[in-house]
């Protein structure tokens, strides 16, 4: 049976801590909880094994960031850039997350189970990110490719200068961003977004949502598309 290393972020300093999850200390652990993280930055970031990270508090900035392989739960909310340039691996908030939430992610999922605000999945780059709740403004801005699933609504801005990221929202939207559309749901999207439902644990109604893309105007410059930049 695996072990569960506990460790008391009162007692611990963040870089000792994330040196211990990078297992650069010899450790064999495969389990750790960690207690007290009392919204400090930059915990769990640059870990490349497959172990298993709860964390058991609210956390601060970039939270998870560089993660690959790992699964790390959030019990609370995390602050701007969680999960920030994840490669694999899953990361799961159970509360709220600030912005800029899976910004630059290449790969892995991320899964929010409260709300996200501003930027959510900004530059996204093949991360798939699942929303419970609802977005902020700007969520998808730039983003390149992946999946973003909002199960709430979005503010104004979502899909702002969109490239080949696929959208799926089922709540209100507000003003689109530049080039951001709304396209046909045919069967292989249905069928890809009841994989990330399920894969982040949610049982919702696909044929309540709508798939959203890039019009494709502003790939390469021209002065006729001058009005939408």
């Amino acid at each position: 049976m695996d072990q569960i290393k506990e460790i008391d972020l009162n007692n611990t300093e963040v870089k000792e801590l994330n040196k211990t999850l990078q297992k650069r200390d010899g450790n064999n652990f495969n389990h750790f909880d960690i207690i007290n993280p009392m919204g400090a930055h930059a915990i769990a970031t640059g870990l490349d094994t497959d172990i298993e990270v709860k964390i058991n508090g609210h956390v601060g900035y970039y939270c998870a960031g560089m993660n690959q392989n790992s699964h790390i739960t959030i019990y609370g909310n995390a602050g701007v850039g969680v999960a920030e340039n994840m490669m694999s691996g899953k990361v799961i908030v159970k509360g709220d997350a600030s912005q800029s939430a899976g910004a630059t992610g290449h790969g892995g999922l991320l899964v929010i189970e409260g709300n996200a605000s501003a930027r959510c999945g900004i530059s996204m780059k093949g991360i798939d990110i699942v929303v419970k709740g609802s977005v902020g403004h700007n969520s998808a801005f730039m983003a390149q490719s992946g999946n973003l699933v909002i199960c709430g609504d979005a503010e104004d801005g979502l899909g702002d200068s969109i490239y080949e990221t696929t959208i799926f929202i089922k709540g209100n939207l507000g003003n689109l961003g530049s080039d951001c559309v709304e396209k046909e749901m045919r069967k292989e999207h249905v069928e890809r977004l009841e994989k990330l439902l399920k894969s982040a644990n949610i049982n919702d109604d696909t044929s309540k949502f709508r798939r959203l893309g890039s019009a494709r105007k502003l790939y390469n410059f021209d002065v006729k598309n001058l009005d939408n930049y």
